[in-house]
């Protein structure tokens, strides 16, 4: 996967509208978008500060103010996420840039409940969009899937499930113990995952078939109670919607069909532990948790994106993380703040350096970090100035660099 970067004579033409949950374009607005930065633990130290050289090239004003919360600030302060941390990050910022958090050293990974957790909560981003998109042939496990067949959405319900932490141990350590943990489902949070998904679908090309699809994943055969209310809101929702082709699968077919036939899937919508699995094998489909990007997202709010790898502890320091997953998961805020074409852009330089195997050695190349993202940056410079104005596309088309957000 050694290739010259060959770019085109100009950027393909942006898709009209892919986004639909992003901040509203306030005329008034007097000064930039202002990004939160949070690096946190391990790699994501070294890959959110790649990422944010993309900036400049691009053109994009934006301010960062970066915030020290991490397993070093723990050891030093006893503080994980500070008191008024929400309201700052709700009031005065348009968007997260975070890195990953977990290190071995803190007892029960509290760091990474408290401020990943408690951001995800606390600011109600209940909406975990992850593209499952493949770059290039060449990084799918599976023999002759095309980048055509591996293109498709999956939405994340991110404020309830297990994650909630509800529950608890009895007669801990003890032959004896009994640990239960709940997994709460509410019709309100339930169905407005749902309509996110029926959202995206009828967004122009936020899907990548025609007519749009829009499958469910559950488990009610199983879990009767929590997944017979995810069932019975779906089909409610889905009759508002006669345009778009409504499916369900258990989460055990769902897994299956990620991998036999994942081209017949475009907006796959699932609570959150199963998109949480899911994704994760979704990412191996296309090169693995390296190219994988996502966003934490309340439509029009202050939102959190974030590359899907950990922190990966054993990584850290050593130049051998790959930061394509945090280009990408620019792209994405990007597109929240309102800043499509850099984000058009910016995937363009990303596909290009792929396709030229400059990559670090988890992709086959023989890159650090720090050469990854520059050779991200010279792929960026080596675009033309200009690119075309956005057009309408026939539905189900995809253009080269642009992906569902």
């Amino acid at each position: 996967m050694n290739e010259p970067v060959n770019q085109p004579a100009t950027p393909p033409a942006l898709p009209a509208s892919v986004y639909p949950f992003g901040l509203r374009d306030d005329k008034s607005r007097s000064r930039p978008r202002r990004i939160a930065v949070i690096p946190g633990d391990g790699i994501g130290v070294e890959v959110v500060a790649q990422a944010l050289r993309a900036l400049a090239p691009l053109g994009v004003q934006v301010q960062t103010s970066h915030f020290p919360w991490s397993a070093d600030h723990y050891f030093a302060t006893g503080e994980t996420l500070p008191q008024g941390a929400l309201a700052d990050l709700r009031d005065n910022y348009d968007a997260i840039l975070f890195g990953a958090l977990g290190d071995p050293r803190v007892p029960e990974q509290i760091v990474a409940r408290d401020v990943l957790l408690g951001l995800r909560f606390g600011l109600d981003l209940y909406i975990n969009l992850r593209p499952v998109q493949l770059i290039d042939e060449r990084l799918c496990p599976i023999k002759g899937k095309r980048t055509a067949d591996i293109n498709f959405t999956v939405l994340r319900e991110n404020t309830e499930g297990p994650y909630v932490q509800m529950g608890g141990s009895f007669k801990r350590d003890t032959a004896d113990e009994v640990a239960i943990s709940e997994d709460l489902n509410t019709r309100r949070g339930v169905e407005r995952i749902i309509r996110a998904a029926y959202t995206l679908a009828t967004t122009p090309h936020g899907g990548t078939h025609s007519p749009p699809r829009v499958c469910m994943v559950d488990k009610a055969n199983a879990l009767p109670h929590a997944h017979g209310l995810w069932q019975r809101t779906f089909k409610a929702v889905a009759r508002e919607f006669p345009a778009v082709a409504a499916s369900h699968l258990y989460v055990d077919v769902a897994a299956m069909e990620f991998v036999r036939a994942p081209e017949r899937f475009d907006i796959v919508v699932t609570s959150n532990l199963f998109g949480d699995i899911l994704t994760d094998l979704g990412a191996a489909l296309c090169g693995g948790l390296g190219v994988a990007a996502s966003g934490n997202i309340h439509p029009g709010r202050c939102s959190l994106f974030e590359p899907v790898h950990g922190s990966a502890p054993d990584l850290a320091g050593k130049g051998l993380a790959n930061p394509l997953a945090a280009f990408l998961t620019l792209a994405l805020l990007l597109e929240h703040i309102g800043e499509p074409l850099a984000a058009h852009r910016l995937r363009l330089a990303v596909e290009a350096v792929v396709r030229a195997g400059r990559t670090t050695r988890d992709l086959g190349g023989e890159l650090s970090t720090t050469q990854c993202g520059d050779a991200v940056l010279h792929a960026l410079q080596a675009l033309p100035t200009h690119s075309a104005e956005p057009v309408a596309q026939p539905a189900g088309s995809k253009s080269q660099g642009g992906m569902p957000p």
